[in-house]
């Protein structure tokens, strides 16, 4: 494939001694996101993953963090993809790339398993799988698992609203791009800021963390992976959680995640969520609404960015006017926190 250099990735895993031959590749994704490869190594699938064909200047630092975390959470009960072998030589493909196992697991946003289709009972235990896995996520020790690394110094809940209004207010470089189009910025802000709970010990998080980035068993009520550790630093485990609440697939909703899966129903509630998480021996969720109104506010201003961009003709505009969408939807769930019209757990 024109991605990879076959006869040079060869050369590499012989010399690792994680291989000889490298057979069938196969695409699994790949365009202007990381260009991920099934690839028969002696004869049994694993996959690769690298930066996509025209790299972006943090390209080869995205994927060796993904390396870092991958080899970080091996031992622990976190279910992740096996990392094989990382190489951060860029003279071996010319790009930093990995190797790890290919994971048996469905996602719920690109499809569904027979027997997902056929029960309600296991999507709704699946469902749990997901906030247990990142509970057993947000317990992992950084630094005994070399992962403190990820972290930078200061409070890091301290520091959210600050950097997400300057990245907000650095929009206004793209001509086109209306700054008051995301509602109740300064509200939501004013209150995270006045609300925000102490720091807690610094704790592994995913970044991203959604139902479209976990791999589920096709029918059991397990998580096989969570995926696309891109984002994962080390700062409060609780974000995850309230990132997992503002684009959980119940009302009220503001974003379109969980696909064919979430499509069928039968899925728990955002409170049922929060009882399996810290049941799970997850961090105590007293303050779950105010991570909620933050993973909402940051989300959105970071959709946000694409539809400044497709304002100025540098992004597709039908991508900028869904992600614009979803941002409007964000902020507006964070500000129905803040009014004190709704809460995670439906009490008041």
């Amino acid at each position: 494939m024109s991605v990879v250099d076959l006869d040079a990735l060869a050369r590499w895993v012989r010399a690792e001694g994680i291989g000889k031959e490298i057979g069938e590749v196969v695409p699994l994704a790949g365009g202007t996101q990381n260009v991920v490869l099934k690839i028969e190594l002696d004869g049994r699938p694993v996959v690769l993953r690298r930066p996509p064909e025209h790299p972006r200047p943090t390209s080869d630092r995205t994927l060796t963090r993904e390396i870092t975390v991958l080899r970080g959470l091996a031992d622990t009960d976190v279910p992740h993809p096996r990392l094989i072998a990382g190489c951060t030589d860029t003279a071996v493909l010319g790009v930093v790339f990995y190797l790890m196992e290919l994971v048996a697991g469905v996602n719920p946003g690109e499809g569904v398993s027979e027997a997902q289709r056929a029960d309600a009972a296991l999507r709704h235990g699946q469902g749990l799988a997901v906030a247990r896995a990142l509970s057993r996520l947000g317990a992992v020790d950084p630094v005994a698992q070399g992962l403190d690394v990820l972290r930078k110094p200061g409070s890091f809940l301290g520091k959210q609203v600050p950097q997400w209004l300057a990245q907000l207010e650095s929009y206004r470089e793209f001509p086109g791009w209306e700054p008051g189009g995301l509602p109740a910025v300064s509200q939501v802000a004013t209150w995270l800021e006045e609300n925000r709970p102490p720091d807690a010990a610094p704790g592994v998080m995913h970044g991203d963390f959604h139902l479209n980035n976990v791999l589920l068993a096709s029918a059991a009520p397990e998580v096989a992976a969570i995926v696309d550790w891109e984002m994962c630093t080390v700062g409060d485990p609780l974000l995850d959680l309230g990132w997992l609440m503002v684009t959980w697939p119940e009302a009220p909703r503001a974003m379109d995640v969980g696909g064919p899966f979430a499509q069928l129903g039968g899925l728990p509630s955002r409170a049922e969520l929060v009882e399996a998480y810290a049941a799970a021996g997850g961090r105590a969720p007293e303050h779950v609404d105010w991570y909620t109104a933050l993973a909402g506010f940051k989300l959105g201003i970071v959709l946000e960015g694409t539809w400044a961009r497709a304002s100025a003709g540098k992004a597709p505009q039908e991508v900028g006017e869904r992600l614009h969408t979803h941002a409007v939807g964000l902020l507006d769930l964070a500000a129905t926190i803040v009014r004190g019209d709704w809460s995670v757990l439906g009490r008041r």
